[in-house]
C-alpha cells in the first residue's frame, strides 16, 4: 500500500450508527462550504459573506485561529473574528463554522453560537489534542466536521471520529484536504482517493467533503478536483473564496473571488449515488454481476500464480538460489508495460499492481528460505 494503516477492522464500528446527516437534502444535491481561508477584517469577512449568500451555500467558512508552519506567519484575528461571524449569521441567514484546535477555541466557539466547527489536519493527528476537543465539545449540540491528519494514516483520521463520536455529538463528518507528500507532483497535498473512499466503506453514514483547495494548492485545479471528488459521491465540497484573492492574507494562490466561485459551482455535476428506475438498475446489476464474475477469475489467478512462486520458492532453497533476480523482475516490467500500452492501459496503474504482486511474491519466497524442512 502506498499509505499506512488502511486496515481499521478493529475500529468501533458501533460509532457509526450514531451518525446523523450534515444536511436534510442527502442525496439529491451536493452540500457547499465557502469562504475566505482567513477572516482578516470585518469588511473582508461580510463582504464575501454578502456575495456568497446568494450563491446557495450551506455554510460559510472563515479561519480565525490559523495553525500555521512557521511562527512569524499570519496566525488568525483571534476571538474577535467570531463576532464577525456572528453578523454574518445575523445579516445573511447564513450557518458559520471556523477550526478549532483545543478547549479554550471550542469554549469561546460555543459561547459565540458557531454552528459547526472542524478540527484541522495537524490537530488530528494527536490523540490528545483530539480528546481534548471531544471532552471540551460533551453535551453540546455544535456540529462538528474532522480533517484527515496530515500523514495518509486511516486509523488516526477513524480514531479522531471515534473519540468525537464518544463525547455525544451526533452531527459528524469528515473533511478529505490530503496528504503531504515528498513526492514532486500538481497537488499541494496527495489526494489519496482510496483513503477516503475506505473511511466511507467503514461508515457508510458519515458525511464527507472535499477541501478541494486544499487538495489543489492553486485555483486552477479547483474545477478538476471538485469534479472528481463528486463522481466520487463525496456529499459535497469545501472552497475559499476571497474578495481579493492575491492579497489575502494566507494562502492566496488557491483562493477564488465570489463571482468565480458561483460560475465553477455552476458548472460542477453532481450525480446521486442512487436512481430510481427499474430498468437502468436491473442493467447496472447485470453489469455488476459480469465485474464480479472477472474478478473471481483475477482471485483465482493470483491464486494459480502464487502456487507457481511457491514452487520456485522451494527451488531456490534446494539450489541455495538468492530471491530477487533484477533481471528477471525487469523483464517482467518491460514486457507488462509494453503489453499494458497495447491495450489502452493505464501503464502507472499496471506498475503499481505488479510491485503489490512482486512483493506478495518475495514475501511467499521469503517464508519458504526460512522454513526448516
Amino acid at each position: 500500500m502506498l499509505y499506512n494503516n488502511i486496515d481499521t477492522k478493529h475500529s468501533d464500528l458501533a460509532v457509526a450508527q450514531q451518525f446523523k446527516p450534515f444536511f436534510k437534502e442527502k442525496n439529491k444535491r451536493a452540500f457547499w462550504i465557502a469562504g475566505p481561508c482567513s477572516a482578516e477584517t470585518e469588511e473582508q469577512v461580510l463582504s464575501t459573506a454578502r456575495s456568497l449568500a446568494s450563491a446557495n451555500i450551506d455554510l460559510f467558512r472563515a479561519g480565525i485561529w490559523k495553525p500555521r508552519t512557521r511562527p512569524n506567519s499570519f496566525e488568525g484575528i483571534g476571538t474577535q473574528g467570531l463576532e464577525w461571524l456572528n453578523k454574518v449569521q445575523t445579516e445573511t441567514g447564513l450557518k458559520v463554522c471556523t477550526e478549532v484546535a483545543n478547549t479554550a477555541h471550542v469554549e469561546a466557539c460555543l459561547k459565540h453560537g458557531i454552528d459547526v466547527v472542524w478540527i484541522g489536519a495537524r490537530t488530528t493527528v494527536s490523540p490528545f489534542a483530539v480528546q481534548e476537543i471531544a471532552d471540551a465539545l460533551q453535551g453540546s449540540e455544535v456540529k462538528v466536521l474532522i480533517k484527515n491528519p496530515i500523514n495518509p494514516d486511516l486509523k488516526l483520521w477513524v480514531g479522531a471520529i471515534e473519540r468525537v463520536a464518544k463525547s455525544g455529538i451526533e452531527h459528524i463528518g469528515a473533511i478529505h484536504r490530503g496528504f503531504s507528500s515528498f513526492e514532486i507532483n500538481k497537488y499541494r497535498n496527495q489526494p489519496r482517493w482510496q483513503i477516503a473512499i475506505e473511511l466511507k466503506r467503514e461508515f457508510p453514514d458519515l458525511t464527507i467533503i472535499c477541501d478541494s483547495s486544499h487538495i489543489s494548492g492553486n485555483r486552477v485545479l479547483l474545477e478538476e478536483v471538485s469534479q472528481k471528488a463528486l463522481d466520487l459521491n463525496y456529499d459535497g465540497i469545501m472552497m475559499e473564496v476571497h474578495p481579493n484573492p492575491d492579497k489575502a492574507w494566507s494562502d492566496a494562490e488557491q483562493q477564488v473571488t465570489p463571482e468565480v466561485f458561483a460560475k465553477l459551482k455552476e458548472r460542477l455535476i453532481y450525480r446521486p449515488a442512487e436512481i430510481d428506475d427499474a430498468a437502468f438498475n436491473e442493467s447496472l446489476d447485470n453489469l455488476r454481476l459480469q465485474i464480479d464474475e472477472i474478478d473471481d477469475e483475477i482471485i483465482a489467478l493470483i491464486n494459480s500464480r502464487m502456487q507457481i512462486v511457491d514452487d520456485i520458492g522451494a527451488y531456490k532453497k534446494r539450489n541455495n538460489m538468492s530471491i530477487l533476480q533484477t533481471k528477471r523482475w525487469s523483464e517482467i516490467l518491460d514486457r507488462c508495460m509494453t503489453k499494458a500500452t497495447e491495450l489502452g492501459l493505464s501503464t502507472e496503474f499496471i506498475s503499481k499492481m505488479l510491485e503489490t504482486i512482486h512483493q506478495e511474491s518475495i514475501n511467499r519466497q521469503h517464508s519458504i528460505l526460512k522454513r526448516k524442512d
